[in-house]
């Protein structure tokens, strides 16, 4: 094994963290801000990739297709809200037939083919593997997705300390309590849904850009890998990030230890088959560490007192 190869590979997994970091934000607002199980990102991270690639190679800017992909993000985020609140079915279903609709619209979009090339040769693009070279370099798209991480994660903490933003936490927190305050849970629940597949679909965009590539099926599996991201954040910067732009940041850094282990693991020369069993094992750690923990402290201080 040649250490200097996983060096090298350091900085794209430092990248593809960062992106998927941006992911694990969208996630984090509707598992752990509205408390709701939302399976969309599986479809809406792939949505996000597809407007983008195919406004990028129509012609048209780049910043304009991010933008897009947000709001075409958002429009999947309200449907499956009203597919929970105006009819009734479970949030984690609604998603499910989101996400379930959203493969043959991927398809549409990218006019009924699997996938679209989008060669960073041809397109002026955000972010592209290409550039990824050592972390002194500043054309480096490390430090592009860094600007993006940071602008999202202060743009959440100013919403999410408005009296709306608020309201959006509370109906989380408590719905009992937020419906006896007069605040609408319902209608907070499909801002909170747009708002977090909006910021999803924005990194499918630029995914797709950094990989060179839209994919129908490049969401499969993004929920997980955002729940990991997030738990990881917890886990490990749960004691010294406390504020709420703390957890933030800490979801970030969450996707980027995960992709930095995913490296390590590979550089160990793990069967790239057996990543989606990896992956499923490093959350189910992760989770099980908070339970372990309190398993241990009940037993040291059971033991204390006899």
């Amino acid at each position: 094994m040649n250490f200097t190869s996983l060096l090298n590979s350091l900085p794209g997994a430092v990248a593809q963290g960062l992106i998927w970091g941006i992911m694990a934000i969208g996630v984090y607002i509707t598992y752990r801000i509205l408390d709701v199980a939302d399976l969309t990102v599986d479809g809406s991270i792939a949505t996000g990739g597809a407007v983008a690639g195919m406004l990028i190679i129509s012609g048209c800017n780049v910043w304009v297709a991010l933008l897009v992909a947000f709001l075409v993000g958002m429009l999947t985020g309200f449907v499956t809200g009203m597919f929970h609140t105006a009819m009734g079915i479970p949030a984690i279903l609604a998603g499910i037939l989101t996400q379930l609709a959203l493969y043959s619209v991927n398809l549409r979009i990218m006019d009924n083919k699997a996938n679209t090339a989008i060669s960073a040769n041809k397109y002026h693009l955000v972010v592209s593997l290409r550039n990824v070279r050592a972390f002194t370099e500043l054309s480096n798209p490390i430090y592009i997705v860094l600007i993006f991480t940071v602008v999202i994660i202060a743009l959440m903490y100013l919403f999410f300390g408005t009296e709306f933003g608020c309201s959006l936490r509370a109906a989380g927190a408590n719905p009992n309590m937020a419906r006896a305050q007069g605040i609408n849970t319902n209608m907070a629940k499909v801002v909170g849904l747009m708002l977090s597949n909006g910021i999803v679909a924005l990194s499918g965009a630029l995914l797709a850009q950094y990989q060179g590539f839209a994919d129908v099926s490049m969401g499969r599996g993004a929920i997980v890998i955002g729940l990991a991201a997030v738990i990881i954040g917890e886990v490990v910067f749960g004691r010294f990030l406390r504020s709420f732009a703390g957890k933030l940041v800490a979801v970030s850094l969450g996707a980027i230890i995960y992709y930095l282990v995913i490296q390590v693991v590979l550089w160990l020369g793990l069967n790239t088959n057996d990543l989606k069993m990896l992956t499923a094992l490093v959350v189910a750690l992760f989770l099980a560490v908070p339970f372990w923990k309190e398993k241990l402290t009940t037993f040291l201080s059971a033991r204390k007192e006899g």
